[in-house]
């Protein structure tokens, strides 16, 4: 391997490898047999029928409670635009999305930025922020393998968080879309499941489980939020890709989707091991939670170390990763977020190889 082939950690993506192709030609060819009426007109704003029925019946929801959209990204869209106007707060996580965090500032939202800890959102900071008159409108949780520290939200922590959403009157947006790529340990409920006071709005998407390129996500809420910003969707687009869609409802009730999800997992679950054990022999100082599922790894490295100057360093190697400031309202000079979904595990070694060359060329 020479340093002109690039090592990218830096896109949550799936390899092409790991990509049910022959899976996904097989469902939009029974897509096109079963329904061709259904998926070659406009569709409706709530997205493909059969497959809001489905994704319903995997949330145990009403149908009136789904919205089927373009991708998790535009479902956030949809929720923010519904709900939040400029001067609004908002908690997020530290760190936490990097397009969300762009998308709540550009909607010129007040956004506070809450610690992240190994079991997820650090709830007595949130408590004392509260206690202290923080009012948000929102607070936006990645609960399981969060992008971009990779960690999941305690099943202590998710109860703590309905409590203070309840006493506080804030909605808990709960997106999710790592939530079944999971290769160690076990699932934990929802917050969406844990609720009995519609406080919290779910999303998630197929671009995971999947693949990215049908963009295919969707919100799970309240029946009355849900009709709302389904008028917003009928004024946008008059509706989602209903081809698209589809293929996910055959590539679900056909039982593909759960082999691709073991596939996905095993996949991952080499790459985030070897990831992890490639930065310890060859980072020394370098510190991170190793995550039980999920895209991302993020890490801390000494103080010394100004990702500014290692990004280029990196490139210059051959090596992509993303800086850690990306992901903050402020700080995360010395983080970084690599993306193991994406590269595969002879690759893996090699590419913190030279990571770890070009942090020593800038350090100091």
């Amino acid at each position: 391997m020479t340093v002109e082939q690039l090592i990218s950690f830096a896109r949550g993506a799936p390899s092409l490898d790991i990509v049910d192709i022959d899976g996904l030609k097989a469902a939009a060819a029974r897509a096109f047999d079963a329904d061709p009426a259904g998926i070659t007109g406009y569709g409706t704003s709530v997205g493909y029928p059969p497959l809001r029925k489905w994704i319903a019946e995997k949330h145990g929801v009403e149908v009136d409670q789904v919205l089927v959209t373009n991708g998790s990204l535009q479902a956030d869209a949809f929720l923010f635009q519904h709900l939040l106007r400029p001067g609004d707060e908002v908690v997020v996580e530290r760190p936490t999305y990097d397009r969300t965090l762009l998308n709540l500032q550009r909607m010129g939202t007040k956004v506070h930025a809450v610690t992240i800890q190994p079991d997820g959102i650090d709830i007595d900071e949130l408590a004392n922020l509260l206690g202290s008159g923080l009012r948000p409108k929102l607070a936006h949780i990645i609960p399981n393998f969060q992008n971009p520290a990779g960690v999941t939200l305690s099943l202590e922590k998710r109860r703590a968080l309905l409590e203070l959403a309840a006493e506080y009157d804030f909605t808990i947006f709960e997106d999710d879309p790592y939530a079944d790529i999971r290769f160690r340990g076990e699932p934990l409920p929802s917050m969406l499941a844990l609720d009995d006071g519609n406080r919290v709005v779910h999303a998630s998407s197929f671009t995971k489980t999947v693949c990215p390129g049908l963009r295919v996500g969707y919100l799970v809420g309240p029946a009355d939020l849900i009709a709302d910003i389904a008028k917003q969707a009928t004024n946008l687009y008059i509706s989602p890709g209903m081809v698209a869609q589809a293929i996910v409802h055959q590539f679900c009730v056909s039982g593909d989707i759960d082999r691709s999800i073991r596939t996905v997992c095993t996949a991952l679950g080499e790459r985030a091991a070897a990831l992890a054990a490639a930065l310890r022999a060859h980072i020394p100082g370098v510190r991170f939670t190793e995550p039980n599922g999920g895209y991302f790894l993020w890490i801390e490295l000494p103080e010394d170390v100004h990702v500014d100057r290692v990004v280029p360093a990196a490139a210059e190697r051959g090596v992509a990763v993303v800086k850690g400031s990306d992901f903050l309202p402020e700080g995360g000079e010395h983080s970084l977020r690599l993306a193991y979904s994406a590269v595969t595990v002879d690759q893996i070694d090699e590419g913190v190889r030279r990571l770890a060359e070009a942090i020593e060329a800038v350090r100091g």
